[in-house]
């Protein structure tokens, strides 16, 4: 028998402030933040107390203590108990699919509640040691006598207490997101300058929106901070060109600096979404709605740009809502770099590559700047992996709750070669 789709509803967002890592988070860990985002949300919407259908979050770089954070933190945060709780991670999209995967649980009416969040930190990576040593630990510990567990360290060198610190760098080639986003760039022949520009729009729309107060219910403070402490009110062009490459530092062509890529970032950020006559009943607020979304991958081991997948998954996307760019009044494009925000752009316009990649008989279009992170994006704000996500679709939904008859497209490219995209309503 076929179910009739519900709509999906935004009912809002909170977030913690984003800090650079090994700062104003030094002593957090990402069930903390969690704990304290989900806690923000239950307050904000007198949920505390309350079961939610579901929570499901999840963090990128995880440590064994945290096997299932997503319950641990509603717990923390005082939902009822009866809230079950689902940990998943797709690298930087990580939260954005968290949402979408509830969404497709409200429409279908199997649950009427959901949040979706992510939570992470680079001031709390896991230090784990080599193989031989974790060797020796798992052995001392399984054994039963005092001389087998001396044993288990025959042999024994201080030089396998060396740590294995965590990489970035992809498995499947062994380069960094920086190093595949420089190739990305100089296949598409993006220049530093273009990259300097938007750099600076992200950090002075961001400005503007704290000066507009636009952040000011969305924010929950976590260990003193009340503010992202990446924001700079001062970035200028001028300043930016000042910076030297931080991932290409030898062939003199390198392009992405410190300026126009995301630092590493800890924080964490959460989005309520329900049905909507779950949201009425409890005279709860409705900002928009979240309508479609996609995901895609691309073959990025053997060419692919890493960064590229978000071309094929808002293509797709848009196919199949028989929608296209004159139609999107927002674009919230996620700024993992300047260089891949910029790259997307002109692939969309790029006949070879909409029909040889993306399937398509005409070029997806250009895009108006003036309508692109109108309130700035990752660049400014910060990237805390796996809140990413949450934190777009949250501020997307707060902006189109006071803009009726509009409609915004979300993109986020992740590790791993892969993308996720969303498109949001208003609910006016």
């Amino acid at each position: 028998m076929m179910t009739e789709l519900k709509r999906v509803a935004i009912v809002g967002s909170a977030r913690i402030p984003f800090a650079r890592g090994g700062t104003a988070y030094a002593d957090e860990t990402n069930l903390s933040m969690l704990a304290t985002v989900l806690g923000g949300v239950a307050d904000k919407y007198g949920l505390k107390g309350q079961k939610v259908d579901e929570v499901v979050a999840g963090a990128v770089i995880n440590h064994s203590r945290d096997f299932n954070i997503a319950r641990e933190a509603l717990l923390d945060a005082g939902l009822d108990p009866r809230t079950p709780g689902t940990t998943m991670q797709i690298a930087c999209g990580t939260s954005l699919q968290a949402a979408l995967m509830l969404a497709g649980k409200i429409a279908s009416g199997q649950i009427d509640s959901g949040i979706a969040a992510g939570s992470d930190t680079v001031s709390d990576s896991p230090i784990v040691f080599g193989p031989k040593f974790q060797h020796r630990l798992l052995n001392a510990n399984a054994a039963k006598t005092t001389g087998q567990k001396l044993g288990a360290f025959k042999g024994f060198s201080f030089g396998e207490l060396t740590p294995v610190a965590p990489s970035v760098n992809e498995p499947r080639t062994g380069l960094s997101m920086g190093q595949h986003c420089e190739l990305m760039a100089r296949e598409w022949k993006i220049s530093r300058e273009a990259q300097d520009h938007l750099a600076v729009a992200s950090h002075r729309n961001a400005t503007q929106a704290y000066e507009d107060g636009f952040h000011d219910d969305l924010l929950v403070p976590c260990a003193g901070l009340v503010k992202d402490n990446n924001v700079r009110a001062d970035a200028n062009v001028e300043k930016m060109a000042t910076l030297k490459p931080a991932f290409d530092k030898s062939s003199g062509q390198g392009t992405l600096t410190a300026g126009n890529s995301t630092p590493l970032t800890d924080g964490a950020a959460g989005v309520l979404l329900a049905s909507e006559e779950w949201a009425k009943a409890r005279g709860l607020p409705i900002q928009a709605y979240l309508t479609t979304g996609r995901v895609a991958g691309n073959d990025f081991a053997h060419g692919d740009g890493l960064l590229m997948a978000p071309t094929i998954a808002v293509s797709d996307m848009l196919a199949r809502a028989g929608l296209g760019f004159e139609d999107i009044d927002y674009f919230e494009l996620h700024e993992a770099f300047a260089a891949q925000v910029l790259c997307t752009l002109k692939a969309w316009t790029d006949p070879d590559y909409c029909r040889d990649v993306l399937g398509r008989d005409t070029v997806l279009g250009e895009i108006d700047p003036a309508a692109i992170n109108v309130k700035g994006s990752s660049l400014a704000y910060g990237h805390p992996f796996a809140a990413t996500g949450a934190r777009i679709l949250g501020l997307t939904a707060k902006m189109l709750a006071s803009d009726p008859g509009k409609r915004a497209l979300i993109s986020v490219c992740t590790a791993g070669g892969m993308g996720v995209a969303a498109i949001v309503e208003s609910a006016a």
